[in-house]
């Protein structure tokens, strides 16, 4: 019956005179994604509308599933196209429709009607009273109720008039690409790409950035950066996965500095890897993927001091938000059975017993002047020896 979803934004409604830039992106993101269902699309917007045509025989299921994940999707309507031949002509249509779309023909429906076109020759009450009774005679079983619906019965009277009686929810936010690029610092664990997917919810694109310590940690464990690179994809569109080989700064802030500040010193050091890549990239921020009080490392003290390393702002998503929150969404959006696969990263690797839990900032920059000997050498060879994929679904 359907060939065609009709595509409802929120957000997207309000930029004014900008909004045909969200809509030019959402209906790129929503071609892109379809390539992952089978079947032949066009999407095309339309006077406030986005709509995808099927051409031919499509996997429906498939299709939804695809644009499940495209941010900027409020709902997803499956909807019968068809041309204005006449009121007659409708509610035939109408009719073959119910018995179709409905789950039951005993439900309680109502009709409503909108008229993009004022020219037609019915006001929008009539409409839904006539097809509303027309309905009615067809299936005498149906009853009205225009207060609490078991059904709602949509007539956009448009270039075609759209039918449709059903919305499946869309993940919101604003399509990937309208609000910038960012550089997200992605480990293995549960928070980092819960994190890279809300800002992505947000219109951001998303490079990132993982830190690798061979032999301390294994190719499994870069495998599993890989795998969550390419689930937060299916919802952020292709990622540039920056893999740094980290082992020899951290054996030197290792051998060089109190061991109750390794986290913190070694955490500065990738912020300054990742604002350099970031910067190579146009990203205009970095995202992690830090709470507050989470860990030793993400006191208020701590990010303080963190932040202090590089002049990118950081964003930080996740900031007031219980473990438990973030587990729920990672569970959500695919990525938590991968997390907590066994494979350590170099963060908990070195990580110390008796951590530094409020550092003071003049004695870790103390602490860093024992780097000094190697440090820059450090760095330009963690630099050059970068290795960049594209990760997408």
């Amino acid at each position: 019956m359907y060939q065609a979803f009709l595509i409802k934004y929120a957000e997207i409604g309000i930029k004014g005179k900008n909004r045909h830039i969200f809509e030019d992106t959402l209906v790129s993101q929503t071609a892109n994604a379809l390539k992952r269902a089978d079947g032949e699309f066009t999407v095309r917007r339309e006077n406030g509308r986005v709509y995808v045509l099927a051409h031919g025989e499509f996997d429906f299921d498939e299709a939804v599933e695809a644009l499940t994940h495209v941010f900027g999707i409020a709902g997803i309507c499956p909807v019968v196209l068809t041309e204005d031949e006449g009121f007659e002509k409708l509610a035939q249509t109408v009719i073959r429709y119910a018995a179709d779309a409905f789950e039951r023909l005993d439900v309680t429906f109502k009709v409503v009607t909108r008229r993009a076109r004022k020219n037609y020759p019915m006001e929008s009450m009539e409409v839904s009273a006539a097809l509303g009774e027309r309905l009615l005679e067809a299936y005498p079983q149906l009853k009205v109720d225009v207060h609490h619906p078991q059904v709602t019965l949509h007539v956009e009277i448009r270039n075609q008039i759209n039918i449709y009686s059903r919305t499946i929810p869309g993940p919101g936010g604003m399509p990937v690409g309208t609000a910038g690029r960012a550089m997200l610092l992605l480990s293995g664990g549960i928070d980092s790409p819960v994190a890279g997917y809300m800002i992505a919810k947000r219109g951001v694109k998303i490079d990132a950035v993982y830190f690798h310590a061979p032999p301390y940690t294994s190719e499994r464990a870069k495998q599993k950066v890989i795998d969550l690179a390419k689930a937060v994809s299916v919802y952020a569109g292709p990622v540039r996965l920056h893999i740094v080989n980290f082992t020899d700064i951290q054996l030197y802030i290792y051998d060089k500095c109190p061991h109750d500040q390794l986290t913190i010193l070694m955490r500065r050091y990738m912020m300054k890897l990742a604002e350099h890549f970031a910067r190579e990239g146009e990203s205009l921020g970095l995202i992690t993927g830090e709470s507050i009080g989470q860990v030793a490392s993400q006191t208020m003290q701590s990010l303080a001091v963190t932040d202090e390393a590089c002049t990118m702002p950081v964003y930080r998503p996740l900031i007031g938000f219980d473990k438990q929150d973030i587990i729920d969404i990672a569970l959500k959006i695919g990525t938590y059975e991968t997390s907590i696969l066994p494979f350590e990263d170099c963060c908990t690797i070195f990580v110390s017993r008796h951590p530094v839990t409020k550092p003071n900032l003049k004695s870790i920059q103390k602490s860093e002047t024992h780097l000094q000997e190697k440090i820059d050498a450090l760095f330009r060879q963690a630099v050059e020896t970068v290795e960049v994929i594209r990760v997408e679904a």
